[in-house]
């Protein structure tokens, strides 16, 4: 065994690899009693530690929705009074796929599967995710239109996108990128401020038939669903590890 301490890490199920570079980042990883940084490999009989516990090796891979009410962070990080893990309190480790800002609700993935995480994550795999979103103005053809076309955001301009009014306030958003609090920015670029952002679904599973604030395993259609939508994306090469941002 030869590999690199965030994918080391992740393959354990403790978290994502995004989440694991930032336990690395602030010293809480060690190797060998030694602290860990970005690049370092891990060997056969290296002892990897996260805040002074060893990482153990991952059970049978677990795969849950979760419709996440407002309030909750969707991070792996326990002191955060607010994160996601503890809000679930699965009996095994788990770690959210992607993440949905604290003040947004609806559809979240969390799993212990390391590697279909980052397939999942891959923007340039073209993953639909489908969101509700209401603003604090009547939205009008102007908005739709440069919604639709492309925001200037962080820099870029974002991708073309499905954008469909329902409501005076009101618009139903389909992206395939996930750039950081990417639906609120372009809000924002134009003059809008987002009230309320609900994710409604994430490829072909919807968060219909699923409480606010309850979560269910996913069935074994829908895991074969996944990993046959995912069967040919590229583990590596895509720089955007943010896909399922909102």
């Amino acid at each position: 065994m030869d590999k690199s301490i965030n994918k080391y890490i992740a393959e354990t199920g403790f978290c994502s690899r995004r989440e694991a570079d930032k336990y690395i980042e602030q010293g809480r990883v060690t190797i060998n009693d030694n602290i860990a940084s970005k690049g370092n490999r891990v060997e056969d009989g290296d002892v990897v530690e996260v805040d002074g516990e060893p990482l153990k090796k991952k059970k049978a891979p677990v795969y849950i929705a979760l419709n996440k009410p407002k309030g909750i962070t969707c991070t792996t990080d326990l002191k955060d009074k607010t994160n996601i893990i503890d809000y679930v309190n699965y009996k095994s480790r788990v770690f959210p796929i992607g993440r949905l800002d604290k003040l947004s609700e609806g559809l979240i993935f969390l799993t212990n599967d390391g590697d279909i995480v980052n397939k999942i994550l891959r923007a340039g795999n073209g993953h639909e995710k489908e969101y509700m979103v209401s603003v604090d103005k009547p939205i009008n053809i102007d908005f739709l239109k440069q919604m639709r076309s492309g925001v200037r955001i962080l820099g870029e301009y974002t991708k073309p996108c499905f954008v469909q009014q329902e409501g005076p306030n009101r618009f139903r958003i389909i992206l395939t990128q996930g750039l950081n609090r990417q639906i609120r920015r372009m809000c924002e670029a134009l003059g809008y401020k987002v009230e309320s952002l609900k994710r409604t679904r994430i490829m072909g599973m919807s968060v219909k038939d699923l409480a606010p604030g309850h979560w269910r395993h996913f069935t074994k259609d829908e895991i074969a669903q996944i990993n046959d939508m995912v069967a040919k994306s590229s583990k590596t090469g895509d720089k955007d590890l943010g896909g399922m941002d909102e």
